[in-house]
């Protein structure tokens, strides 16, 4: 199926927030971004929509894809469009958020265009790429277990 336009269309991409409760403060689930913008940045897993593909499909894809973890359950949470958010093209991102239990997920291994992949207290982040530091905020603030 090809699609033409005569006005360009903006991407949509997903973004996954992953939380963890271990002894001390919550972590998050961060991807370094091997490739520009932002090489070397860490950043959520996630990516691209293909034209044929569901949104929540497209997260557990992605989430795999660069982690290799597939045992969790994923909610849509909300969606973020300001327009420079992505300095290639106009880019909104749909945002799912999930808490994994460490008896059920494998360890997370770097995979597709993450560079590496770790689990990050969230009161030692440095700031991410794109807007994921403002998302993240956004998404502590609404966060009762965190």
């Amino acid at each position: 199926m090809s699609y033409t336009y005569k006005y360009p269309r903006p991407c949509i991409t997903v973004d996954i927030i992953l939380f963890r409760k271990k002894a001390g403060p919550t972590e998050v689930l961060l991807i370094q971004r091997d490739k520009d913008p932002f090489a070397g940045r860490w950043a959520f897993p996630g990516g691209f929509v293909d034209m044929d593909e569901e949104l929540e499909a497209a997260a557990y894809r992605e989430l795999f894809e660069e982690t290799g973890i597939s045992n969790v359950k994923l909610q849509q949470w909300r969606t973020f469009g300001a327009v420079n958010r992505d300095p290639r093209h106009r880019t909104i991102t749909v945002v799912y958020k999930g808490w994994a239990d460490d008896n059920k997920i494998e360890p997370p291994v770097a995979g597709d265009d993450a560079r590496n992949v770790k689990w990050w207290r969230i009161d030692q982040l440095s700031p991410l790429a794109f807007d994921h530091t403002f998302i993240l905020t956004e998404a502590l603030q609404s966060c009762n277990e965190c």
